[in-house]
């Protein structure tokens, strides 16, 4: 998905910040901790609308297996980036990072409190830090030659081609490919090495980020508890359907945790039990992996949603963000 061609952003995409910073909450944390959720509370309470920070959210047809909030689970609070993508569709961060803009502007003009609500941390950090991201659309093909160089004589060979044009992303790319391709494939577009062209801009926004956290092993259980409720509520039925559309068991979509794990199942190849013995146990190390990220974020203002009265705890300390005493003199 290209990004929109009406976006605030620098030639290097770098997001405008405006005179004066506007405020706005993010609500993150781990799988199953009841963000969503909150985040309506929040805009009711508040009379804001939530903007989505989940990439599993922005795909049509992909309901049940990622917990996707119902019409009526949202009661009537306007909801941002939801069902945007078709399920083959593709998402770039720099075009997650324009929409998103766009969306929290848009709400700030209605003079509304934007909650920015989700569990990909690259979404929120993105927005949030003011991060520039290089606009440089893909070379299909370029990318294909460079895959087909590293399948045949390792990544090596290309780390090291980076390493000569960009040391400083090459140190930090390790032997990823696909951000050592991403990197050569800008440099070629660009002449300029990537580690000039992205990085951190000035916040945007001035942002509270709440964290919602809970003991790791009420985290698992809550998800066993989830992935079968999933399936009670027809997940397999709903991956059938996609699959019978026409949709690729390949589609970025079809990746997302308890759809992939069905695909062996619904050929045969394992049983549904073990299907879902999979998909709790790949959840598991899911939220370990953001708990990792969420750790390098010392913003974050961490709730534990299994402590009493945590929900009143989060809505006073917003309160207080968004109407500070002295917001008459801060005006000024």
């Amino acid at each position: 998905m290209e990004a929109p061609s009406n976006h605030e952003t620098s030639v290097h995409g770098v997001p405008e910040v405006p005179s004066q910073r506007s405020r706005i909450v993010a609500i993150t944390g781990p799988t199953a901790t009841g963000k969503t959720a909150l985040g309506v509370a929040l805009a009711l309470r508040f009379g804001g609308e939530v903007v989505n920070a989940d990439s599993r959210y922005l795909y049509r047809g992909f309901d049940i297996g990622v917990a996707k909030p119902s019409l009526q689970e949202r009661q009537g609070v306007p909801h941002h980036l939801i069902d945007i993508l078709p399920p083959y569709g593709m998402m770039s961060l720099a075009s997650y990072q324009d929409l998103a803009m766009i969306a929290l502007r848009d709400i700030l003009a209605r003079g509304r409190p934007p909650v920015l609500a989700g569990g990909t941390p690259l979404y929120i950090n993105a927005v949030v830090e003011g991060w520039r991201i290089p606009r440089v659309p893909p070379n299909y093909d370029l990318r294909a030659a460079l895959e087909t160089e590293a399948a045949e004589s390792g990544i090596a060979a290309l780390a090291e081609r980076l390493r000569v044009i960009d040391p400083a992303t090459a140190a930090r790319s390790g032997n990823n490919a696909r951000r050592i391709i991403r990197a050569l494939e800008i440099h070629d577009a660009t002449g300029i090495p990537m580690s000039e062209l992205e990085g951190k801009g000035p916040p945007p926004f001035d942002t509270l980020e709440i964290g919602l956290t809970a003991p790791r092993r009420w985290l698992y259980q809550r998800v066993d508890d989830r992935v079968l409720a999933h399936i009670d509520r027809g997940l397999v039925a709903e991956v059938q359907t996609l699959l019978a559309s026409g949709i690729s068991e390949t589609a970025p979509a079809m990746k997302s945790l308890g759809y992939r794990q069905l695909l062996p199942y619904l050929r045969g190849e394992c049983s549904l039990d073990q299907a879902v013995a999979r998909t709790q146990l790949d959840t598991h190390r899911y939220i370990r992996h953001q708990e990792t990220w969420f750790r390098r974020n010392p913003r974050l203002v961490w709730f534990d949603v299994t402590t009493p009265g945590w929900q009143e705890a989060v809505m006073t300390h917003i309160g207080d963000f968004l109407n500070p005493p002295d917001a008459s003199i801060e005006r000024e």
